[in-house]
């Protein structure tokens, strides 16, 4: 069962690709690609929160996923992190944060990020030094933080991670996904091409 004091977000962007369009709207079978993230994770996390930016457009999406956009552009993941926590519903304690990129996302491998993040405010994927900030666990409670990151304009996620208790996921622990599928984003043409076939499109 789906606990309602876990949620979804996912970080869109507005910007285009070296794929030709927004990675949100890209085909990938019969969905876009966001459609295909936000359903995936929507098998875990229930309710589900999209933050796109200001003037973006969105494709179809079920009718109780809360649509947020970012207050100010340009600003990176903190930004879409502020706006997408911020549209929570109050009972909702804790987030599992991802791009619309990552179509190959597994959706254990957020059930056990959601494990592993008890007991911490942020629980965050950390291979050879170099953290996910994309595919990690963010406490509401981390919040006004991420404000305060923002309107000093230090817009890098480790100063959050740095500042707060956080849990660093080594790659052996990830039991759940041990391919680490659900940390390819797709940012090349072959990206794509390559992900719609290891999908069986």
């Amino acid at each position: 069962m789906k606990g309602m004091a876990e949620a979804g977000i996912v970080l869109c962007g507005g910007k285009s690709t070296r794929m030709g369009s927004p990675k949100a709207l890209l085909p990938f079978g019969s969905e876009t690609m966001l459609q295909r993230v936000v359903r995936l994770l929507g098998e875990v996390v229930s309710p589900m929160v999209v933050v796109a930016a200001l003037d973006q457009e969105l494709p179809a999406l079920p009718g109780d996923v809360i649509i947020a956009r970012d207050e100010r552009e340009a600003r990176g993941p903190l930004e879409g992190l502020r706006a997408g926590l911020k549209a929570l519903p109050e009972d909702v304690e804790r987030a599992y944060v991802t791009s619309c990129d990552v179509p190959l996302l597994v959706p254990n491998f957020v059930r056990q990020m959601l494990d592993l993040s008890r007991g911490y405010d942020v629980a965050v994927m950390e291979i050879d030094g170099f953290t996910h900030p994309l595919s990690a666990v963010y406490g509401r409670a981390t919040l006004p933080l991420v404000d305060d990151l923002l309107a000093q304009d230090r817009l890098r996620p480790v100063f959050l991670f740095e500042a707060v208790k956080t849990r660093r996921v080594r790659p052996e622990e990830m039991t759940a996904d041990p391919e680490l599928r659900t940390l390819r984003n797709l940012n090349t043409r072959e990206d794509y091409e390559r992900a719609l076939v290891e999908a069986g499109l």
